[in-house]
């Protein structure tokens, strides 16, 4: 991308919260295209970056930015006549224990493949990765591998520098900028399979809800929405459990009732939360209704994609 186009898209989206200009879809793909492609100088690239977080991305934005994501990466091969989840894992836990290797387990069972993408590490959290190394499931060192643990036990962790590196280093610029960008969006949103699969896609913040929500209802589908546990896409334990479904057309939501005083690990720890979802999973300890609640949608949502006219 030529230096001058560069200045003309800084100076539309850089003007602040209030006077910037959102970028039409093709702009907005052939930049994060370039900045993928890493050909977009360390300067102009945080000035963009920065812009975009102040300036909030509009739905064209996001959806050319998607789109230029989702040409940067080789796309898995489901198992035959399924349809995937995909639960993206990017911010791991501070002070409630993470559990999102639970859900996935839970799905799992039910015979509906599950993939987990996202970071292997974040200091000062723990991430969803290191709850299953606890309990003995390695991240995935290639698709191939990935496809085969889902064929094989219909759970897989893909790390997003091996399933993304172009946008993985977009994340990695975290560390210098000191905040998270435009990058951490999208990786939540990614679709990682050739075909239908229902996402994940949890946000921290109501107004991001209503985003969301649009998004899917416009140019996307097949998408479950929620308010997820400090940023990870599984429910919040002591939270009334709500998700939206999103068909591409309009949005459906599935609620039950809140549990007051749910039983939860005694520390955040990776191997104290792995040792108590074994329990769990073998029935040894209650789990949630909000994560059970979560779980069964995420099997509905599903069985009616694998029904509907679009795989048949």
């Amino acid at each position: 991308m030529k230096t001058t186009e560069l200045t003309r898209i800084i100076k539309e989206i850089g003007r602040g919260k209030n006077a910037a200009r959102d970028l039409n879809r093709d702009d907005a793909h052939a930049l994060f295209a370039a900045m993928l492609a890493d050909e977009i100088p360390d300067l102009q690239r945080g000035a963009i970056l920065m812009a975009l977080r102040i300036k909030g991305e509009s739905l064209e934005e996001l959806a050319g930015f998607l789109e230029a994501c989702e040409a940067c990466y080789a796309h898995l091969a489901a198992p035959v006549n399924t349809v995937p989840v995909v639960i993206p894992a990017y911010n791991g836990a501070r002070q409630l224990p993470n559990l999102t290797p639970l859900l996935a387990h839970l799905i799992a069972r039910e015979g509906v493949p599950v993939l987990v993408q996202g970071v292997t590490s974040d200091p000062g959290r723990v991430t969803t990765c290191e709850v299953f190394e606890a309990m003995g499931i390695h991240p995935a060192r290639s698709l191939e591998e990935a496809r085969a643990q889902l064929a094989a036990r219909h759970l897989a962790f893909l790390p997003l520098d091996v399933m993304a590196p172009p946008l993985a280093r977009v994340l990695a610029l975290r560390g210098e900028m000191g905040v998270r960008s435009s990058g951490h969006t999208l990786a939540k949103m990614l679709q990682p399979f050739a075909t239908p699969a229902v996402r994940l896609v949890s946000v921290t913040h109501p107004d991001y809800l209503t985003r969301m929500r649009e998004f899917f209802t416009t140019r996307a589908a097949h998408a479950l929405l929620l308010r997820g546990a400090e940023g990870e896409a599984v429910a919040h334990p002591r939270r009334e459990p709500v998700v939206e479904w999103c068909d591409g057309m309009t949005s459906q939501t599935w609620a039950a009732l809140a549990e007051e005083n749910p039983v939860l690990p005694r520390s955040r720890d990776a191997a104290v939360t792995a040792a108590w979802i074994a329990d769990a999973f073998a029935g040894a300890c209650a789990v949630p209704v909000a994560i059970t609640h979560q779980a069964a949608c995420c099997v509905r949502a599903a069985d009616w994609v694998r029904h509907s006219k679009e795989i048949k």
